[in-house]
């Protein structure tokens, strides 16, 4: 497992928000579109449970690997024997060809494009990952005897809220276009959740569903193309901070941490429910962000980079964008006990150092 020290202390965090760990003892446990940023810290999660002495069976690990498999994950299948890692499409291959998955107790569906910049580049593969993907997932588990099924969905649900409904809660139908370039994602995810109600009703499914909200850090490559990651490869190559807006969009930002304690919790929660996972303050704009990684880079390594305003080369990088984006997250601290406890300065300050000490690595 990587000895990045920020990665470490985050997991031995995690550890100690996720009191229900001990369920994965003797499990095997499948997770789809395993490659990402979110797959890069739940892998890392089950590894370090062994570790702390809570063996896990097998994690079986599954994506397309469009882009090649991560270095990451070659050197954990490399290291650990209970490791099977494929390169399957969820919404085309056939499970059956993976003996290991006939036996899964726990299923992790993340399988799904979730940067706007890449999902609007492949649209149709986005839909598919999201509905045939789950699709499959849950006709080829639903005579079979899982403890959990965690489909992540994702806070685009909601669309553009209205603004009496911000912070948003899980109650809120949303405000969602089922026509232009975001609407293969969000709509896709919706109708995802639609399946999990569906089948949990009809056939009692141990499904749960997670509504992410702008999750960043370690495990963000920086060529992302979301916005932490876009700060974070300026701040890296000593360029200008660049804003491909006006500035004024506000979100609030949840270090992955404790995004993953909280995604560890819904996964281990006895009902089917939905929850918002994610940080619900401060909700601060574009441009105080910029000025929260120009603050962390200054006092770093003595980043002097400006904050500029660009327009992107996407024609449509503003189409459809929320104007803000907040969760009410009072659902899950009740029922969960989640409360995320570190803030985007912290977060901002981690993830910088994160790819710091990655760099040494690499080049020393």
């Amino acid at each position: 497992m990587t000895g990045n020290g920020i990665m470490l202390e985050d997991l031995a965090y995690i550890f100690g928000q996720t009191e229900k760990a001990g369920r994965f003892a003797g499990k095997t446990i499948v997770i789809t579109g395993c490659g990402g940023f979110i797959g890069f810290y739940l892998t890392h999660y089950f590894v370090y449970l062994k570790q702390q002495g809570i063996q896990y069976r097998s994690l079986i690990l599954l994506d397309t690997f469009r882009s090649g498999r991560p270095a990451w994950l070659e050197e954990l299948s490399r290291n650990e024997a209970d490791i099977e890692v494929y390169s399957f499409d969820i919404a085309v291959d056939k499970l059956d060809s993976i003996p290991a998955a006939h036996r899964a107790d726990y299923v992790i569906h993340m399988a799904s494009i979730a940067s706007p910049t890449y999902y609007r580049q492949f649209p149709i593969e986005t839909i598919h990952a999201n509905v045939l993907g789950l699709n499959n997932l849950l006709e080829f588990y639903r005579h079979r005897p899982l403890e959990g099924l965690l489909f992540f969905s994702s806070s685009e649900v909601y669309g553009d809220p209205v603004q009496e409904s911000i912070p948003t809660a899980e109650t809120y139908l949303g405000n969602v276009s089922s026509l232009g370039p975001r609407a293969c994602y969000d709509e896709s995810k919706r109708m995802g959740e639609t399946l999990c109600y569906v089948y949990h009703q009809t056939y009692q499914m141990p499904i749960r569903i997670v509504r992410p909200f702008n999750n960043f850090g370690p495990g963000m490559a920086v060529g992302d193309k979301r916005v932490p990651a876009d700060f974070a490869q300026a701040v890296l190559s000593h360029e200008d901070l660049v804003i491909h807006s006006d500035g004024t969009p506000t979100r609030t930002f949840c270090y992955i941490a404790d995004a993953i304690a909280g995604y560890i919790k819904v996964l281990t929660y006895e009902q089917f429910d939905c929850f918002n996972i994610g940080m619900d303050r401060p909700e601060i704009t574009v441009l105080q962000l910029a000025g929260i990684f120009r603050k962390q880079a200054l006092e770093l390594w003595g980043y002097s980079g400006a904050i500029r305003y660009r327009p992107s080369l996407e024609k449509d990088y503003l189409t459809g964008n929320p104007s803000r984006r907040c969760p009410d997250i009072s659902k899950a601290r009740q029922l969960l006990g989640f409360q995320p406890g570190i803030d985007v300065e912290q977060g901002v300050r981690r993830y910088l150092s994160f790819l710091a000490q990655e760099r040494e690595e690499v080049h020393s």
